[in-house]
């Protein structure tokens, strides 16, 4: 549309909402509206009455009849069905934003979109009355209608609303596009996702969606007795994961302060309280890229179980995914993309090396030290740091060549000591730990330990990642006090997960990107 013509229908637009106002009728002085259903639901209540005044009502028989009596015969019927519902009519009130309008002379058809979906409306002069006719006849698409009708089943079969009253309620300045959906409009769909949700009911389906995972997840872990809290947001030291945070100043306190890049930290103190099941979904912020998986701002729900260990966490976490597919997808089976997903079965468990031994062909147990590690990362054309040492190579490793193969659920486990600065050492190996991740569709899940709650270890490690970050790494963890006098405090044997909720939804909505999942995803800004 040129931007002329663009210009002219804007302004149009709003000299209809001055005339409106000029004769009394402004919108936007309304308040409220007594709103009794939606649509979904007011096409469900009909459904269900039709049934039980027309229970063993056969459809018309018009065989053997020409066209022309075959076409008596059906609207005869018709009519009889419609004089048996009308005489007790469902009477309601819904309200939501014009979508269609077709207007024929005293008659108009228009359809409406609410929270649930689209019903059709349709508008008789004789009914709404001629003044409300008339201004319903100037009315634009995108305007937003309280209606109120009985419903009633047309010729064609749709389930619609004969209106007694259309009420303007928000008169739209702006022209909805067309159409706003494709790789052309991604970017412009995001920036404006209430033009999205508008357009496109399959995007309000999947934040509907994803409200009601993140509401069953507190539904299971309510029925194991966990507890909700809260912790801060920002910290002074960004602990709990590898990542490199964002930070920003606390002007009150003349103080650098930090984005968390966890939740970690704080709810491991609540355990040593005494509080023995926590959990917490919530933002946290890692400085880091934007792709189809990753963005800096995202959610992030953390729980920590007292007297248990990583086992207990892979049972927890087998049995929640398998809940939130079965009440929110309405099957363990899944499909995401070309992959049927069974949740249904028991996950795999694999150990880290054996996932490396069997996509590789490399057994890391054989293998002695850091310059062998790094010798066979030469071999293979893995590019690491000069601070890595065997366990991040290792890391490295199944990285490259397992993680693209783990499309059904599996656990993957005992991690190297080396990137697990906050986990138990196995006893039957100390270069492991007691660390699983969960892979379903080749990506991460979420990540469990069995918590180190020794404060001497846990002093040694961080010593370790201090040295780290001396030596370049801008991810590394720094030592905090205070979290180690808790330990010292004494903090009971303690499972812990960590879950990326983005990606979960993402996986039970097959979405193909994060940003199809986050309402306000993080762009660019743009310049004007």
């Amino acid at each position: 549309m040129a931007e002329q013509d663009l210009n002219q229908l804007l302004k149009v637009r709003r000299e209809k909402l001055a005339n409106l106002q000029e004769a009394g009728k402004d919108p936007f002085q309304i308040t409220k509206y007594d709103q009794t259903h939606h649509s979904l639901e007011a096409k469900g209540l009909y459904e269900e009455h039709e049934a039980k005044l027309l229970a063993g009502r056969a459809p018309v028989n018009t065989d053997g009849m020409d066209e022309q009596a075959a076409k008596e015969a059906v609207n005869a019927d018709y009519n009889e069905r419609r004089e048996i519902m009308d005489a007790s009519p469902i009477k309601v009130s819904i309200a939501g934003r014009m979508m269609f309008k077709r207007v024929m002379g005293k008659a108009s058809f228009c359809n409406v979109r609410d929270l649930e979906g689209d019903i059709q409306v349709y508008v008789a002069r004789d009914s709404i009355g001629e003044e409300s006719y008339a201004d319903f006849k100037k009315s634009d698409i995108g305007d937003i209608y309280g209606v109120k009708g009985y419903l009633f089943r047309t010729k064609t079969g749709e389930i619609s609303i004969h209106a007694d009253e259309m009420i303007l309620l928000t008169k739209s300045l702006q022209i909805l596009p067309e159409k706003f959906h494709g790789l052309t409009d991604t970017d412009q769909r995001y920036r404006q996702r209430y033009v999205d949700l508008v357009m496109n009911p399959e995007v309000k389906s999947t934040f509907i969606k994803r409200s009601q995972i993140i509401k069953e997840i507190r539904k299971f872990l309510d029925g194991r007795d966990f507890m909700e809290v809260e912790t801060p947001t920002l910290v002074s030291n960004a602990g709990g994961a590898a990542a490199r945070p964002f930070e920003t100043h606390y002007n009150a306190l003349d103080e650098d302060v930090k984005l968390r890049i966890s939740l970690e930290l704080y709810l491991k103190r609540l355990i040593v309280g005494g509080l023995e099941r926590v959990y917490e979904i919530g933002r946290v912020y890692r400085n880091e890229g934007v792709d189809t998986r990753h963005n800096p701002e995202f959610t992030l729900m953390e729980l920590y179980q007292a007297y248990t260990d990583y086992e207990g966490m892979m049972e927890l976490t087998e049995s929640m995914f398998r809940y939130l597919a079965e009440t929110v997808c309405g099957s363990t089976t899944i499909h995401y993309g070309e992959h049927e997903i069974d949740l249904g079965k028991p996950f795999r468990r694999l150990t880290m090396n054996d996932a490396i031994k069997e996509y590789a062909g490399i057994d890391f147990d054989e293998v002695d030290g850091d310059e062998a590690a790094k010798k066979l990362a030469d071999e293979h054309h893995i590019e690491y740091e000069a601070h890595h040492r065997k366990g991040d190579i290792i890391n490295l490793f199944f990285e490259e060549y397992c993680e693209k193969n783990l499309i059904q659920p599996t656990f993957i486990m005992d991690h190297p000591l080396d990137i697990s600065p906050l986990t138990k050492k196995k006893p039957s190996d100390p270069s492991k730990v007691e660390r699983f991740e969960l892979f379903i569709n080749t990506w991460e899940m979420c990540n469990a330990y069995s918590e180190l709650n020794d404060p001497i270890d846990q002093r040694e490690r961080f010593a370790q990642q201090d040295a780290n970050a001396e030596a370049g790494d801008e991810e590394a963890q720094h030592t905090d006090e205070d979290f180690l006098n808790a330990l010292e405090i004494g903090m009971p044997p303690t499972g812990g997960i960590g879950y990326g909720i983005d990606r979960l939804v993402m996986l039970l909505t097959d979405s193909a990107a994060i940003r199809d999942v986050l309402l306000f995803p993080t762009m660019k800004s743009q310049k004007d």
